[in-house]
């Protein structure tokens, strides 16, 4: 199982980014996915998961509304739209999925909202 994130990046508040999520090693179009952060001296904070289809999808309170997730199933992809940053939302971003009862998550990329 591998799961690379890309997309992170320095960006201004109230810029835009959206992060991908490539993954292998396993029948992704079969697994329900969800992006986690984690800023400095904090525990991961969940943000949001999406079902295997793409048609249910769930937020934290403290995104929902200016992120979005989705996924392409033939790409082996998954995506998170980020629209309206804040300087609360610098973290290393994660994309994470349960197979087995094992959770497996990715290296992570950062996401800086600074002027």
């Amino acid at each position: 199982v591998q799961l690379v994130e890309s997309g992170g990046g320095l960006v201004q508040p109230g810029g835009s980014l959206r992060l991908s999520c490539a993954a292998s090693g396993f029948t992704f179009g079969s697994n329900d996915m969800r992006w986690l952060r984690q800023s400095p001296g904090n525990g991961p904070e969940w943000l949001s998961s999406i079902d295997s289809s793409g048609d249910r999808r769930y937020y934290a309170g403290s995104v929902k509304g200016r992120f979005t997730s989705s996924r392409d199933n033939a790409k082996n992809t998954l995506y998170l739209q980020m629209n309206g940053l804040k300087p609360e939302d610098t973290a290393v971003y994660y994309c994470s999925t349960d197979i087995g009862g094992r959770t497996y998550r990715g290296q992570g990329t950062q996401v800086t909202v600074s002027s």
